[in-house]
């Protein structure tokens, strides 16, 4: 999942920053507002930290402005004002949650599981299942037939991301784009790395393999039994 931090103060954004990528979040970070919308164009983000005093454009206007150009991802808002005015202000310029300063980094965790999965392609139940392999979103456990899976962040990352997209093929930028960085994602080779770890716990154990490659294409979650039927 890739995070979009807008955050002015540097040791703050460097805080967030690294209690997130070791979750296994992709993580990028603006410092100002105009950088922020110029980050929103140029890159897909599946959540957005936004801090409502910023240099160049303040949060509450990054915020109206990103729902006027039809990003739908959701907004948690950091603000060191714990007034209710300030919060109904910034719920009503289309942020999702609100956390004021100072916060615990598992607080913050907590907001951005829960805002995934009440966003509106996120999966019903926090609990993703193809065949026997389950992925907990809300405890992060992994398991394949009853046995418990231990993973790195990143891989669990990679995985969720093909269990999300069950029997879609999914390239390798679309992957990288979802769990890796700006400054990382075009190494394209490391996708390939983390899918043969991946296989080796989630498939090689077992006699039915759930990861495909698609050649020249990506990669795919893939359960035989359940498209047996289908034509294509």
């Amino acid at each position: 999942m890739r995070v979009l931090i807008v955050e002015d103060e540097r040791a703050i954004a460097g805080y967030i920053k690294r209690g997130l990528e070791e979750q296994g979040y992709a993580v990028d970070v603006a410092y100002d507002g105009r950088e922020a919308l110029d980050w929103l164009d140029a890159a897909p983000f599946d959540l957005v930290i936004l801090d409502l005093m910023l240099p160049q454009i303040d949060g509450l206007t990054v915020c109206r402005e990103l729902r006027a150009r039809g990003f739908r991802m959701p907004v948690l808002m950091l603000t060191a004002r714990d007034s209710i005015d300030d919060r109904v202000r910034g719920l009503d310029s289309g942020a999702d949650d609100y956390l004021v300063k100072p916060f615990a980094i598992q607080e913050l965790l907590a907001r951005l599981r829960a805002l995934a999965r009440r966003s509106t392609d996120a999966p019903k139940t926090p609990v993703l299942h193809i065949a026997d392999l389950m992925l907990d979103t809300a405890t992060r456990r992994v398991s394949r037939g009853g046995k418990y899976i231990e993973l790195t962040a990143k891989e669990y990352a990679i995985l969720e991301c093909l269990m999300r997209a069950s029997g879609r093929l999914l390239t390798r930028t679309m992957i990288a784009e979802h769990v890796w960085n700006y400054d990382t994602f075009n190494q394209s080779n490391v996708i390939d790395v983390y899918i043969r770890n991946l296989r080796r716990k989630i498939d090689d154990p077992f006699p039915v393999k759930l990861i495909q490659t698609v050649r020249g294409a990506g990669y795919r979650l893939w359960y035989e039994a359940e498209h047996e039927h289908d034509p294509t």
